[in-house]
């Protein structure tokens, strides 16, 4: 078995979904990795561990939830203790299509954003708004960080390309 089967294995055992999304941003073909905690507390031990090497990370609140928005600060803590302070984070209150149900202002989600200067954006994921948007931002920001960043032999270049690239090159 393959250390990426293992690794699927694993999560899928622990409830954690993954999935492998391909974008294509600048005339560049990305490969993200996308591992989905759902926010389940349950887990959160377990998901810092799997926290290192990731250049990004989606934290999504349910806009009808306030439960789910006051979770994000303890999300944001376990990310900034557990992972390199240049990582890319973006914020997403999402179910705007219910917008009848809110819990939460969505100038409460700006201000959170505003307040751990990442972005924000209101989506659906049910209705496919602002989700495609919200994920090349933050391939975006990876990608435009990474390229001033040497890349070793262990890090994951995101670009798909097999050369390898030095600083400030792409």
């Amino acid at each position: 078995m393959t250390p990426g089967n293992r690794i699927q294995k694993e999560l899928e055992v622990c409830s954690i979904d993954f999935r492998v999304k391909t974008i294509s941003l600048n005339d560049t073909t990305l490969k993200l990795q996308i591992w989905d905690t759902a926010g389940q507390e349950r887990f959160r031990t377990m998901t810092t561990s799997y926290f290192r090497g990731a250049h990004g990370f989606v934290l999504v609140y349910d806009i009808t939830n306030t439960e789910s928005f006051q979770g994000i600060a303890n999300w944001m803590k376990a990310i900034y203790e557990k992972v390199d302070e240049n990582v890319e984070v973006i914020l997403l209150g999402n179910k705007c299509d219910k917008e009848a149900e809110r819990a939460v202002p969505k100038h409460r989600g700006e201000k959170l954003a505003w307040e751990y200067g990442i972005p924000f954006f209101e989506t659906s994921a049910k209705n496919n708004i602002n989700i495609e948007h919200a994920f090349s931002v933050l391939a975006q920001e990876i990608l435009d960080k990474s390229s001033c960043i040497p890349l070793s032999s262990d890090v994951v270049d995101l670009s798909g390309n097999a050369q390898k690239r030095t600083c400030c090159k792409l």
